[in-house]
């Protein structure tokens, strides 16, 4: 049997602040942004990812900021910290955990937290 984790709902206050920060500065793909009812909904999808998070009115009752670590792997940490600092996003320096893995750390600007890892060579 097969489960794939397709997408996970964030809570958020402000939905065009968080779609432009997710599309313009994190550089995720605008899947979905459509008025459903008295709801609103958008999707957004990291590049390469088969998993979106989800935001707008009426879609979570998680309150907004209480997502922590989602997780992001990349193949070159270096590369995506650069990428993102300069598109204006506050994400922390590279370092190398306990463990070997490569991390940085991010929150969008509710405060839902981030880490993005390069795993160690094998």
């Amino acid at each position: 049997m097969d489960m794939k984790l397709e997408v996970v709902p964030i809570g958020v206050t402000d939905i065009d602040q968080t779609k432009a920060f997710y599309v313009e500065k994190f550089g995720f793909h605008a899947d979905v942004d459509q008025p459903m009812g008295d709801k609103r909904y958008v999707q957004v999808t990291p590049p390469g990812s088969t998993c979106s998070i989800s935001f707008g009115v009426g879609i979570t009752k998680t309150p907004p900021g209480q997502i922590d670590g989602l997780l992001l792997v990349v193949q070159d940490i270096q590369a995506i910290y650069e990428e993102l600092s300069s598109r204006g996003v506050v994400v922390s320096e590279p370092k190398t955990e306990l463990w070997g893995s490569i991390h940085c750390y991010l929150d969008d600007p509710d405060g839902n937290s981030w880490t993005i890892q390069q795993k160690p060579s094998r």
